[in-house]
């Protein structure tokens, strides 16, 4: 069974609701959820916030983050889920913002620094991950990356049959 269908089976037996907010997968995480048939039932949507501009004001990012940590940094992956939470209603959010290269890197952030967020009713977790792949690889990493991270934090929570 593939991870959004673990998921998506998850999250229906909570009557959960997810959301997402992408940076650099471009809306990759919400193509693999929507693949599921019936993802409906509990994806409300995701946004794909690239520029500052667009974190600041479609998800509620404050300038201040990014300007003291940057984008790809646990403030403001945490910063975007809760915002993507909040804007869509959502019980469970999860946020990806990560330097897919080729060009970009830092010596403190090289490319392939990925942060992934989720927070929910009784959690907020952020991971930091460093990819070493191209472009592409690196985004379909991240978002391999966050489904377990959803999964696993789903599992470790999941009610008592």
């Amino acid at each position: 069974m593939k991870l959004e269908e673990h998921i998506g089976i998850l999250l229906r037996e909570r009557h959960w609701k997810l959301a997402l907010a992408e940076s650099c997968t471009g809306g990759l995480l919400g193509h693999r959820i929507t693949n599921v048939p019936g993802s409906s039932d509990y994806f409300l949507g995701g946004i794909v916030a690239y520029a500052y501009e667009a974190k600041v004001h479609l998800l509620g990012v404050r300038w201040e983050t990014l300007q003291t940590y940057g984008a790809v940094s646990r403030e403001t992956v945490l910063e975007m889920a809760h915002g993507a939470r909040q804007r869509l209603g959502a019980e469970v959010a999860v946020s990806i913002s990560g330097i897919a290269g080729p060009g970009g890197g830092t010596p403190e952030k090289p490319v392939g620094t990925t942060w992934i967020g989720l927070v929910a009713p009784d959690a907020e977790q952020a991971k930091r991950f460093l990819f070493s792949g191209d472009r592409e690889g690196n985004k379909q990493q991240a978002v391999e990356a966050a489904l377990r991270l959803l999964l696993d934090y789903l599992i470790s929570t999941s009610p008592a049959p």
